[in-house]
């Protein structure tokens, strides 16, 4: 049989990401020495750093030379430096088994299994989670769980700061937090203690965003925080649309938990009634956790807010998922009557990615098998009898996690040891069907998923029931109500032998299998993550380490070896597929998955909100568990792209000549488009003559422009203003303010466009000193900066941006012998960034003066910091 193998010497993004997240650290810099093989920063940008592999070929005293892999030299600080005590994924993958075995029973069975552990990693094979990989064997403090849930607060300002403080813990150990906000009263509801009333579920839900945002600015790993809320709770139509409210929750994923109810309502267009417990009842204080169902169980009286049409409340939360992809969808109760916890342990929430749904204090333990690995090239199908062997020894390497972990909560260690919850999941999928020829989407394939995955959840749970044999089973096991979940009644009638083995056997883990979504670990390997198909075969990407152009290994390898040729059919990537062919792959795979699934529908620009009404339906006939989709476009920042946008590198500004007009697609209407817009939002006639006139002095946009990007900051956040000529004069402004689909967004996009046509019409030589005469000072009800850096709003920020453009241009045409006869001029130039001095970096000629500081617009060099 002849296997796929790879090289295993990492290079260029995947070492990177190997050094910089999961090798073993020095933390202690200063023993840096000439030799040593470091992570250097290469650009000290606090939102876009980029760091860059290389060896020290010189130190002198803190001061260090290190000669990138390019062969580039980086003068440096040792203080600036990642120095690894691990170089390689061998010395890793020797550190992992060695750290998992030693919670064997006996020194026999510690080094079989640390033999089998290291099999079991080599190669890739499994692909440990982050956590683990990182922490594992390398410190007796880092938890090797990657997220967490934790109870929904109590409601009370105690019980709210005491909910802040263990996310805040969890957070600093670099854990992501999901929390269910539904146990906190509705806005408005009585407060008896102050006499006053409560500003609402969503309001605290704010704190925990704007908490995370801190913990998010004060280390290396970002804060990851998903809030959720019940379909029932009456601050659900709040929740929905928070995020189309600049600033109110900004730092994190929101997820609205919908009842089997609720979607009965929506589909028969009944009322729905919003509701919460009585907050006067004397022991509400005592019994409420948030549970609306157990509360109506005990006779408690429960308050009607109002009741609203379900059909309502189902469009905001598709409008919204159409606007900006959130909020997210999880059907919870039909999650909860799959869950083999649903006995004992009720599921409340998910981690921030949706993979894992989890009771309170519940955790995630995740691992990935490599599926790219798996393909036998010799009989073309799946090696199965390798893929066996490496699914239960990976089951027992995640039940070994357990006891190995270090437990900073004691309710974390002690939900976790009654459950022995553990998440196997798997990337490469994507590769291995392209092996396969498979076409991702197909019905073929659907028939391959069901098998493939079907496959592993056997062996699986054969594999969790013979570690039971041996050492027993979870502790809240119990065989009846156990064998009665969903999933296992699926399992049992599909694999009887698995019902048979549980029965005689147990069960040594409440579950087994998590589709996490593996970006940083599959990127570092070199395969599809997830269970995602490839998001493009050619893209960059935007990350800590760095914009870095991603090739797909297998579309290089395939055109290398037929040149000219097109990539056959099952070369497909995300957006290739229909957003339903995403939905039926996702349920596909869920059938065989007894948590959950990290899964988007990745759907074009033009994906309307009635598509997505219908998708998220499917969804829930499908027996997905949730639901996410991306709008191509939806966000003002993505992580992937397909096409360089060099906004995302966050110059201020860049030297003209080697800017492109590479922008969005919104921001490139014909100007007949505009016209025909502009008639009817403004209900006028415009007549063949005044046509003609307007033709005749309006100037057309040509293919390519060139120009600049400026950033100011705004009471509205961070402004991109771009400006581009025509003819040596500006001629077009795009602003990106704000999330897509918010308001600000609009009139942002709404300003950009009237100042455009402005620009582009009539001869007039004094039209940029009018513009900035109309729009400079305008203000509001807040400003950002001070002296001559104070910006008053928006429309005042494009101001300055036209004043400095004008400038810089001014300086550049005349320089030209194709400068202009009427070239246009500012009264008082603002923050005109020129200069002529070579950064002592990166040696190019943009040195330039920002805030009072030399900083470099080419690699971010800055001479104050």
């Amino acid at each position: 049989m002849k296997m796929m193998q790879e090289s295993k010497q990492l290079t260029g993004l995947s070492e990177k990401i190997f050094l910089d997240r999961y090798a073993w650290k020095n933390a202690d810099t200063s023993k840096t020495k000439v030799g040593d093989v470091v992570l250097v920063l290469t650009k000290d940008d606090p939102k876009f750093p980029a760091k860059d592999v290389g060896e020290v070929v010189r130190r002198e005293g803190k001061e260090v030379t290190v000669r990138l892999r390019n062969g580039e030299l980086v003068n440096s600080n040792v203080d600036k430096l990642t120095l690894t005590i691990e170089k390689s994924p061998e010395e890793m993958w020797a550190r992992l088994a060695k750290a998992m075995s030693k919670v064997e029973s006996t020194p026999e069975k510690q080094k079989e299994w640390a033999d089998k552990f290291t099999w079991l990693l080599d190669d890739w094979k499994l692909v440990p989670g982050g956590r683990i990989a990182a922490g594992a064997g390398a410190s007796d403090e880092l938890t090797l769980f990657n997220c967490y849930v934790i109870p929904s607060p109590h409601d009370s300002r105690g019980g709210i700061m005491e909910t802040l403080s263990e996310m805040t813990e969890i957070m600093a150990r670099g854990g992501g937090v999901g929390i269910n906000l539904s146990s906190l009263r509705p806005r408005r509801a009585i407060v008896k203690g102050v006499n006053g009333s409560s500003s609402g579920a969503v309001s605290w839900g704010g704190l925990f965003s704007y908490t995370t945002g801190l913990i998010e600015q004060g280390g290396s790993r970002r804060g990851a925080l998903m809030l959720m809320i019940n379909d029932w709770h009456p601050d659900v139509q709040d929740f929905i649309t928070v995020k189309q409210t600049m600033g109110q929750v900004t730092n994190a994923n929101l997820s609205v938990c919908v009842s089997n109810a609720f979607m009965k309502a929506v589909k028969e267009d009944a009322d729905w009634e919003l509701k919460f417990p009585d907050v006067k009842d004397p022991e509400y204080d005592e019994l409420w956790d948030g549970d609306i169902e157990k509360w109506e169980k005990l006779g408690k009286k429960v308050e009607h807010y109002r009741t609203v049409r379900a059909r309502d409340v189902w469009r905001s939360i598709i409008e919204g998922a159409w606007k900006s992809a959130e909020p997210g969808v999880v059907f919870m109760e039909y999650y909860n009557q799959m869950s083999n916890s649903w006995y004992f342990n009720p599921i409340i929430c998910t981690n921030p990615c949706g993979e894992q749904g989890l009771p309170a204090w519940g955790v995630c333990n995740l691992s990935a098998i490599n599926l790219s690995k798996f393909y036998d090239a010799e009989k073309h199908d799946v090696a199965w009898d390798e893929l066996s062997r490496v699914v239960r020894y990976s089951t027992r390497f995640l039940d070994n996690v357990i006891d190995t972990t270090p437990y900073h909560f004691p309710e974390n260690e002690q939900n976790q040891k009654n459950e022995r919850r553990v998440g196997l999941g798997t990337m490469g999928l994507a590769e291995l069907m392209i092996r396969l020829e498979v076409r991702y989407g197909s019905p073929e394939s659907l028939e391959f998923l069901d098998k493939l995955y079907g496959f592993m959840a056997r062996e699986a749970y054969l594999a969790s029931s013979e570690i039971a044999a041996e050492k027993g089973s979870f502790p809240a096991f119990d065989l009846e109500p156990f064998m009665q979940s969903g999933f296992m009644k699926n399992m049992v009638e599909t694999y009887p032998e698995v019902g048979e083995a549980i029965s005689k056997r147990g069960m040594r883990n409440v579950t087994v299998i998590t589709q996490a979504p593996t970006g940083s670990t599959g990127t570092m390997v070199g395969t599809s993550t997830g269970i995602e198909p490839y998001f493009a075969f050619e893209f960059y990407r935007q990350s800590r380490l760095g914009f870095d152009k991603q090739f797909v290994p297998i579309a290089q390898e395939w055109q290398d070896a037929n040149p000219g040729k097109t990539l056959p059919e099952w070369f497909v990537t995300a957006m290739d597929l229909s957003a339903k062919d995403h939905i039926r792959s996702q349920a596909a795979i869920q059938r065989w998955v007894d948590s959950s699934i990290s899964k988007t529908a990745n759907c074009p620009a033009d994906f309307t909100v009635e598509e997505t009404a219908e998708l998220y339906e499917l969804a829930f006939e499908l027996g997905c568990k949730g639901v996410t989709i991306y709008r191509d476009g939806s966000r003002d920042v993505q992580v992937l792209s397909t096409a360089k946008d060099e906004k995302k590198e966050e110059a201020v500004v860049a030297n003209v000549p080697a800017v492109t007009a590479e922008v969005p697609a919104v921001a490139t209407s014909e100007e007949a488009t505009a016209v025909s817009t502009l008639n009817e939002s403004l209900h006028v006639t415009v007549t063949p003559e005044q046509q003609q006139v307007f033709d005749k002095q309006y100037k057309s946009r040509p293919k390519v422009l060139r120009g600049a990007t400026y950033k100011y900051n705004t009471p509205f956040g961070m402004a991109y203003i771009t400006v581009n000529d025509i003819d040596g004069t500006p001629g077009e402004i795009f602003l990106n303010v704000g999330k897509a689909g918010s308001d600000v967004f609009a009139m942002a996009e709404a300003l950009g466009r009237v100042c455009s046509l402005f620009l582009r019409y009539g001869d007039h030589g004094n039209k940029i000193q009018l513009l900035v005469k109309h729009l400079k000072g305008i203000g509001g009800s807040g400003a950002v900066g001070f002296g001559p850096n104070r910006v008053e709003s928006i429309a005042d920020a494009v101001a300055k941006a036209l004043e400095s453009h004008a400038g810089i241009m001014n300086d550049e045409y005349a320089a030209s012998e194709e400068a202009p006869s009427a070239s246009y001029t500012s009264e008082k130039p603002i923050n005109a960034y020129t200069s002529t001095d070579l950064c002592p970096s990166c040696g190019s000629a943009s040195l330039l003066n920002v805030e009072g500081c030399k900083t470099c617009g080419n690699c971010g060099y800055s001479k104050c910091s």
